[in-house]
């Protein structure tokens, strides 16, 4: 569940990385539209609340330095996006996740698609136009970085008091990497 809907900042992301993560879960179709590209929608994780299912929570990295990739182990249904430390507080939160037979659609959930980022890792000629990096900007200046100074970065369900994952992130292997990677040249 995802509290205060209407703060959300929401994404095109064409970036290799996303798409590996599509290519790791076998969830190619569900995960990226015919260009590559990711529907993310960004919130604060202290407004992302799981009401089952938290046992299944998994985790992983594309590299060691990467950024945290949250899964459900069970069903390999892709979540969101942290970097490795609560302290900058955002997730991106992968559509899939959040898109629910009888539940509003996304726009009227979280509003239309705001910014289009990495677009030279699109499939397909032309490449989509890279858009609104300022109002993705302004977000994390409202929003993340606040709650960095109030301390609202503290409240989230996939990290520890001592900021630590909740879970351990499987790296991926260096034959791993260059399998997901393969796959994302490819397709």
């Amino acid at each position: 569940m995802v509290a205060e809907p209407r703060s959300a900042n929401r994404a095109l992301c064409y970036c290799k990385d996303c798409q590996a993560l599509a290519h790791f879960l076998g969830r190619v179709p569900e995960m990226l539209d015919e260009r590559g590209g990711s529907d993310v929608i960004q919130v604060l994780p202290k407004n992302v609340t799981f009401t089952q299912g938290i046992e299944s929570l998994a985790c992983m990295r594309l590299t060691s330095k990467g950024l945290l990739r949250w899964y459900a182990r069970c069903c390999k249904t892709p979540i969101g996006n942290t970097l490795p430390t609560p302290k900058l507080s955002f997730i991106g939160l992968v559509h899939t996740c959040l898109e629910n037979p009888g539940a509003p659609p996304l726009d009227a959930s979280f509003g239309p698609v705001r910014v289009w980022v990495n677009t030279k890792s699109a499939k397909g000629e032309p490449k989509p136009k890279q858009a609104g990096v300022g109002t993705m900007m302004g977000w994390f200046f409202s929003n993340p970085l606040k709650a960095r100074f109030t301390g609202d970065y503290k409240r989230t369900p996939f990290f520890r008091a001592d900021g630590t994952p909740i879970v351990t992130p499987h790296v991926l292997s260096s034959d791993e990497h260059a399998t997901v990677m393969k796959a994302v040249l490819a397709g």
